[in-house]
């Protein structure tokens, strides 16, 4: 039988759609390389989510979200524990999906140390 994950409805659906759109806006561009950019030369490693909601680099990296007038962290804080995790799975899901080219580039944002 194969791991089939439990499906958790979303209960803040307007913030974790807002910052779930700059996430993607993020991974689908050009603008993940910037975004990586910023990790490295913050010495933050790309799974440290909470640590990069708190610095403001998404907004850094997506000028939608920083235009908004609420920050990742106002977002990510306003959501309950369960949207919490359903967000950290999201980027998870984002970073391994990065192009491999880019991956080796940045190979410092991905290490584990």
């Amino acid at each position: 039988m194969a791991f089939q994950q439990a499906q958790i409805p979303v209960q803040k659906t307007e913030e974790f759609e807002q910052l779930r759109s700059a996430i993607e806006r993020i991974f689908a561009s050009a603008a993940v390389e910037r975004f990586y950019g910023q990790l490295e030369s913050r010495k933050v490693a790309a799974r440290e989510f909470e640590r990069i909601v708190v610095s403001g680099l998404f907004e850094v990296a997506d000028s939608t979200l920083a235009r908004s007038g609420r920050t990742a962290k106002e977002l990510y804080e306003s959501l309950t524990v369960s949207d919490q995790a359903l967000m950290r799975e999201f980027y998870l899901e984002k970073i391994e999906q990065v192009d491999a080219k880019v991956r080796q580039k940045f190979r410092k944002v991905y290490q584990y140390y």
